[in-house]
């Protein structure tokens, strides 16, 4: 049995974790794929050496990404995710009987089948009759959806890949035309410990377009800085706090996200505040 070290580096920072067995590594037309058996976290994804998910503590970041914006709008109907090819953000979606619609837009197939392959728990999400699935840019799709969403979703890899569009003004302000009145977006937004340009780069360009802008924090022990946030917006008058409480049927089946921490997530220290204001 092998036994290695996998280390993910950026900014300064480092996340090092045992591996025992490579199970996929594989270059697609847009990144490198990469799937690891590790000693502790079960299943590892990476992306260009970069940590997507463990099957540890994947559920953290997936709840969040999805409830908060979810039980931010009072009734969502249709959804839009935008990247989330490995279908975590989808299943936790999939748990809100209310909604019709579930689209989403990978611009990698490859990320998709891998995830499929290597992460069935998280890949379920696939299997909602709701979902439909386009592989396309996502920052070209969503220009011909105008007025149809409710909520999207932006679960994207980290700036520099192919997810680099999705940080930019036009994106933001492209959501904005494709949502319906009382749309609420969400968007991977770093850590402000390791990337706090773009923390303060997406809150800004976030307040440009949208009435509320809030930054929730989420801990995630894998990633380095062991922080990532979602930049939570949308045309209400408090988008850190929760449209309607959470079915107890529902609570059930969550391991992270709650009302409470929902309210508790935009509470940001004094040094993240700075950043947006």
């Amino acid at each position: 049995m092998a036994d290695f070290w996998v280390t993910e580096a950026m900014n300064g920072f480092g996340m090092t974790v045992q591996v025992t067995e490579e199970l996929c590594s594989r270059q697609s037309k847009y990144q490198k794929i990469d799937v690891y058996q590790t000693s502790k976290l079960g299943r590892m994804l990476l992306l260009d050496g970069i940590i997507q998910l463990t099957e540890f503590d994947e559920f953290a970041y997936h709840e969040m990404l999805a409830h908060i914006p979810l039980f931010a709008h009072e009734d969502p109907r249709r959804l839009l995710v935008v990247g989330g090819g490995d279908g975590g953000v989808l299943r936790e979606a999939g748990k809100h009987p209310e909604l019709e619609v579930m689209d989403i837009c990978e611009i990698d197939a490859e990320v998709i089948e891998t995830s499929k392959r290597f992460f069935p728990g998280i890949a379920c999400g696939f299997e909602d009759p709701r979902v439909h699935v386009h592989i396309a840019d996502g920052s070209e799709f969503i220009r011909d959806k105008a007025g149809y969403y409710d909520v999207i979703i932006v679960d994207s890899t980290d700036p520099g890949g192919p997810g680099t569009p999705l940080f930019g003004e036009r994106f933001y302000r492209d959501m904005k035309k494709a949502l319906r009145p009382g749309g609420v977006i969400a968007t991977q937004a770093e850590s402000p410990y390791l990337l706090p340009e773009i923390v303060a780069r997406l809150c800004k360009v976030s307040k440009q377009v949208f009435r509320s802008v809030g930054y929730a924090s989420i801990l995630v022990p894998t990633y380095p800085t062991g922080t990532i946030g979602a930049c939570v917006a949308g045309d209400r008058d408090d988008i850190a706090l929760p449209a309607r409480p959470v079915p107890p049927e529902l609570a059930a089946k969550l391991k992270y996200y709650n009302s409470a921490v929902h309210r508790a997530a935009f509470a940001n220290p004094s040094f993240v505040t700075r950043l947006f204001e």
